[in-house]
C-alpha cells in the first residue's frame, strides 16, 4: 500500500469531541487505523472493500452516525462543520468573510455551496449560522460563566441588543427570560429548521 494515499470517510452527525471518540473506538474495534479525525471527517490508511464499507456504515448507524458517499451530502456536511467551528472558535475576529472561508475550505465555489445548501437543507447558510449562534448563546447562558455583553463580543456581535433582538426572534425569549427558566430548550443539531 501506497503510504501517502489515506482513504477518506465523511460521517454525519458528529457533532463534538465525544463524537469523535466514539468513531475512533469504533474503528479502532475493525482494526483500521486512523491517520487524520475531525468534526465529519475521517482519514484511515487502510482502503476498504464494498463489504467493509457497508459493515462500517451498520456499525455506525447502531451509534448513530452516517457514513456518507453522496458528494452533495458530502459538501453540506463539510459546511455544518466549519460554521459550528467558526462558531465556536472565531475568538472575535471580525475579519472573518464565511462565504470566502467556506469557499475556501469546501473548494467550490460560494454560489454553487450556498444554492445546494439551500435547495437540501431548506435554508440559507446564514440562517443557519444564524440558528447554531442562537444554539451557542443558549448553551453558554445555561453554564453561566460569561456575561450577555461577553457572550455577545465572543460571538461578534455588534451589540449585546442586537443579539438580544436576534435571539428574541428565534426563541420567542428574551436571553434573561431564558437564564431565569434554565430549561434545556437547546435542539439536536439535526432538528434545527428554523
Amino acid at each position: 500500500m501506497n503510504n501517502n494515499l489515506y482513504m477518506k470517510l465523511a460521517i454525519k452527525n458528529m457533532v463534538c469531541n465525544r463524537c469523535i471518540m466514539v468513531v475512533e473506538n469504533e474503528l479502532a474495534k475493525l482494526n483500521l487505523h486512523v491517520k487524520h479525525i475531525s468534526l465529519g471527517q475521517v482519514e484511515i490508511e487502510e482502503e476498504l472493500t464494498k463489504a467493509e464499507t457497508r459493515q462500517l456504515a451498520s456499525n455506525f448507524s447502531a451509534l448513530g452516525f452516517e457514513l456518507i458517499d453522496d458528494k452533495r451530502t458530502v459538501i453540506i456536511e463539510q459546511v455544518k462543520h466549519l460554521v459550528l467551528d467558526l462558531i465556536r472558535n472565531q475568538d472575535n475576529d471580525t475579519n472573518l468573510n464565511l462565504s470566502e472561508i467556506i469557499s475556501k475550505e469546501v473548494h467550490h465555489d460560494y454560489n454553487y455551496i450556498s444554492n445546494l445548501f439551500s435547495d437540501v437543507e431548506g435554508m440559507t447558510i446564514e440562517k443557519y449560522v444564524i440558528g447554531q449562534k442562537i444554539e451557542y448563546v443558549k448553551e453558554l447562558l445555561v453554564y453561566d460563566e460569561l456575561t450577555l455583553s461577553e457572550i455577545a463580543y465572543k460571538l461578534n456581535y455588534s451589540s449585546v441588543a442586537y443579539l438580544s433582538n436576534q435571539f428574541k426572534k428565534v426563541t420567542g425569549l428574551t436571553p434573561s427570560h431564558f437564564k431565569q427558566i434554565k430549561e434545556n430548550k437547546r435542539k439536536p443539531l439535526d432538528k434545527i429548521n428554523d
